[in-house]
């Protein structure tokens, strides 16, 4: 431990929430205990103490507990960090759960750029505590996806888009060029397979990605949408445009990889499955959030120096590569007993000097234009220069215009995805069932 702090760990239980229907929830999300770190400043005597809940996908929660001591230490007050799932569909589950409860036990939330919609009522206006100056460093289309209703719900903290993983070695031992196409991709995917496998390699797969029944394959189902020019189904009077020929066709080239290009258990895959079947070097290409980048390229990673990465496969002449906008931001608790001290913490975590911290030890995105000058930043991830014209053109989710039903409505699409993928539904099918359920469900707003 440090010599301004030590840690130690909690169950739920010991932070209070010990209700008998969040108990059986998170035994059916196989999370029958989360854990908190707590950090103990070095004013013990004066010390106010905040909890903050972050998410815990690849390097992310390590980063948030370092950032969490060295402000505990600067301001000399405790810190907590509840550990949640890796997913963020369970995470989401939780937080409704925890935030239902009106408990006071978790000050901070790490939520995601379609959650306030979902779960604003529950978080106060950061604007009270925050100036127009602050506000103004971040890029404007992220601040604007935290407004609900004129208040500003939370603080961005990160930005995300969906990228292509490649592996440069394959690619040039086989001569195959950086694919722009899907159908490209899958057939130098397959002929690197055939040809690896010949000298024995008979675990390396064409392509993986987040095919498993959550919200990531809504991220992924988007992409292959744009890419052949249908991504806005959803329009801004209610209207659900699924059911046509480009999305059918996206989603039937994409289905066509299951047991070919893709291994069938990337229909089980999340973020963190993906990745560590491409950073053990069993994939030649990989979709996935720029996160993954520093950790393929890890001092122990077997792939490390061999990977590449470039803006997502175009589908048709119609459509466009690109890739669906995600992000995180930082919000307080309406029912957080000390929200001034909570909101300082955001604020530490959310600085320009924190997020470039970030971006240099976790290849994570800034949500601060300026910060992408930062010479340190560009030496340690000259990578990062890719990513901005990618993220001005990200897919969108249609979550501010579905608000609360945002939930309800990526459910019944990726279920729909999921069941073409795995053979279940044609993609017309699917579409069209997944068509009907929306319309309802917005019809019901």
């Amino acid at each position: 431990m440090s010599e301004w702090g030590t840690a130690s760990l909690y169950s739920l239980k010991h932070l209070g929430f010990c209700r008998s229907r969040l108990r059986e929830f998170l035994t059916g999300l196989g999370q029958s205990v989360v854990l908190v770190v707590a950090v103990v400043s070095a004013q013990p005597a004066q010390a106010e103490k905040i909890t903050i809940a972050c998410a815990a996908v690849g390097i992310e929660y390590q980063l948030c507990r370092e950032a969490a001591q060295a402000w505990a230490k600067e301001a000399g007050h405790d810190v907590q960090l509840v550990q949640t799932p890796a997913s963020a569909t369970e995470r989401l589950a939780l937080f409704q759960q925890l935030l239902a409860s009106q408990s006071s036990d978790i000050d901070v939330f790490q939520i995601d750029v379609i959650w306030p919609g979902l779960l604003g009522r529950f978080f106060i206006d950061m604007s009270i505590y925050f100036t127009s100056q602050e506000l103004e460093l971040h890029f404007e289309s992220m601040i604007n996806r935290f407004y609900v209703n004129d208040e500003l719900k939370a603080i961005p903290w990160y930005a995300d888009v969906g990228l292509l993983y490649y592996r440069k070695d394959l690619l040039e031992k086989h001569g195959r060029d950086v694919p722009d196409t899907w159908s490209e991709l899958a057939e130098a995917a397959g002929a690197i397979v055939e040809g690896e496998r010949k000298a024995t390699r008979h675990r390396l797969v064409g392509f993986v990605f987040q095919g498993k029944a959550y919200e990531g394959l809504t991220c992924n189902a988007l992409e292959w949408l744009a890419s052949y020019g249908a991504e806005q189904f959803l329009k801004p009077d209610g209207a659900v445009d699924l059911e046509n020929s480009r999305a059918v066709e996206a989603l039937h080239t994409a289905a066509s990889w299951i047991g070919d290009v893709a291994p069938r258990g990337v229909l089980n895959y999340a973020e963190e499955e993906a990745r560590g079947v491409f950073q053990s070097g069993n994939a030649v290409f990989m979709r996935n959030w720029p996160y993954a980048w520093a950790l393929v390229n890890g001092s122990e990673s077997p792939v490390k120096g061999n990977v590449g990465i470039t803006s997502l496969p175009q589908g048709s002449e119609n459509g466009i590569g690109r890739g669906t906008l995600g992000g995180g931001g930082l919000a307080v608790s309406i029912y957080s007993k000390n929200p001034k001290l909570a909101a300082d913490l955001v604020r530490y975590l959310t600085s320009k000097k924190e997020q470039i911290r970030r971006a240099i030890d976790g290849a994570f995105n800034p949500t601060i234009p300026s910060a992408y000058e930062d010479r340190r930043l560009l030496a340690a991830q000259p990578v990062m220069q890719k990513f901005l014209p990618m993220l001005s053109a990200g897919v969108g989710r249609p979550a501010r215009l579905a608000g609360d039903k945002y939930n309800q409505l990526s459910a019944i699409f990726w279920n729909s995805v999921h069941d073409t993928l795995s053979g279940q539904q044609n993609a017309r099918n699917s579409l069209a069932d997944a068509q009907k359920q929306i319309s309802r469900l917005m019809r019901d707003r």
